[in-house]
């Protein structure tokens, strides 16, 4: 797929306007969709309009934006993408669409191609010299099965042949196209297969009836051995007694040790277990008072004396000790002495040095323009172009290799001025304005 693009000024019409009939249809079609949803719409206004007039025009475009509420580009990326929409005048009579996709081109789409070159024009999208007749190539029109084929208006043609295409052609240029049959071109149904149907010969219907097994044959029933009496009917078998196999484990004291508890001679009498705890106290002369850490004449673990630097890793610096108003300590930290070399002023960022973006040029007297007219220029943007001194259209156009170098390393955005095409726009604009802009790039800016 190329880009595709709207038609040359030269066959612009100046306006577009449904005819009485087509536009209480397109009302109607647009009263289909909730409030607020009315856009949903575009697509069958634009067929609707394509219809009447044969292709979609910017003036179809802008007029179905303005019925819809929408945006014009809004409108031109719907019939743009949408290889549907004729984007230039087409022929009056018709405007023959060959498949060129695999199955296609592989049945002899080429050969078809090469029939719309010599009868019509030897390019696409051309009119012939009546400007009755057009020809395109288009992707997969959904009929592969039928391969080669053409689409003219909502019709297909199938099973086509070069001979067979010159005739429907021929047709259509004399004003007769009614009289060719649309479908396949060949004796087949549709899209069976070629020559007949060859499997589910017999016709449905909706009678049903019952099935019912015809008898067997008599030389059957015969060799078929007598039948045996009937045996006596077997006495019941004797009722199966339920198991416990799913039931849980039964829980005993040998099976749970805590269910069984402590045995006998490990248990004191409360008597004897308190004596043991008193003759305990007595031994490490426990007083009942609480324990103090760090006390006068603690021994062991308690002792300050015998860690290293009071306890604390050597070399790592000491907090500072509470102050007087009981606010937390802090750590006292050494900072090293940094001296720092000298600036370089040629290396000195404007921006991060003197507090803003410094001038690089000049502004020139009178009203600034609108700068956010250029694609890719926003509010903020703009407002940086100003503090650098470029306020007009012209200064922008005007801009030489080495100005955008400056201008991209101040604001910091390499490449963004080639990447838009200021240059390009900012002159379409400084020549014409708005409306130059319109002529030339086919859009309102921004």
């Amino acid at each position: 797929m190329v880009a595709r693009r709207l038609a040359d000024e030269s066959v612009q019409p100046a306006s577009f306007a449904f005819n009485a009939e087509n536009l209480a249809w397109a009302e109607k079609r647009i009263a289909l969709y909730p409030a607020g949803r009315q856009q949903s719409a575009v697509i069958p206004l634009l067929m609707r309009a394509q219809e009447q007039d044969g292709w979609v025009s910017r003036a179809t475009i802008e007029a179905v934006a303005e019925m819809l509420g929408m945006a014009y580009i809004r409108v031109l990326e719907v019939a743009t993408f949408y290889t549907q929409f004729q984007l230039q005048p087409v022929g009056k009579r018709a405007h023959v669409q060959v498949c060129g996709t695999t199955p296609c081109m592989l049945r002899g789409a080429g050969e078809l191609i090469e029939v719309c070159k010599s009868k019509i024009h030897h390019d696409p999208h051309h009119l012939n010299a009546d400007g009755s007749m057009s020809w395109e190539e288009v992707e997969c029109a959904g009929a592969c099965v039928n391969a080669p084929m053409v689409t003219i208006f909502k019709d297909t043609y199938e099973d086509l042949t070069p001979g067979r295409l010159e005739e429907i052609i021929d047709a259509f240029h004399a004003g007769r196209g009614d009289t060719i049959k649309p479908g396949t071109q060949i004796q087949r149904l549709n899209a069976a297969a070629e020559g007949g149907q060859s499997t589910l010969l017999e016709m449905p219907t909706a009678t049903r009836e019952k099935f019912v097994p015809p008898p067997p044959p008599p030389e059957a029933a015969a060799a078929a051995p007598a039948a045996a009496p009937a045996a006596a009917p077997a006495a019941p078998a004797p009722a199966q007694a339920p198991t416990t196999a799913a039931r849980p484990k039964d829980v005993t004291e040998e099976s749970a040790p805590a269910i069984k508890g402590t045995p006998a001679d490990a248990k004191v009498s409360e008597g004897k277990a308190e004596a043991e705890r008193a003759k305990a106290n007595v031994e490490a002369k426990a007083d009942g008072t609480p324990s103090q850490p760090m006390r006068e004449g603690a021994v062991g673990a308690e002792v300050e004396g015998g860690k290293i630097d009071g306890g604390k890793a050597p070399g790592k610096p000491h907090d500072n000790p509470p102050a007087a108003d009981g606010s937390s300590a802090t750590v006292g930290k050494e900072k090293p002495e940094i001296i720092a070399p000298a600036a370089n002023p040629a290396e000195v960022n404007p921006v991060a040095e003197k507090g803003g973006i410094q001038p690089l040029f000049t502004a020139p007297a009178g009203d600034p323009d609108d700068l956010k007219l250029i694609s890719g220029v926003g509010p903020v943007l703009e407002g940086r172009l100003n503090a650098l001194g470029i306020t007009q259209w012209s200064q922008v156009a005007a801009m030489t290799p080495d100005d955008i170098a400056k201008v991209e390393a101040s604001l910091n955005f390499k490449g963004r001025v080639a990447r838009d095409n200021w240059l390009a726009q900012a002159e379409v604009l400084a020549r014409g304005g708005v409306e130059e802009y319109r002529k030339v790039f086919g859009k309102d800016p921004r």
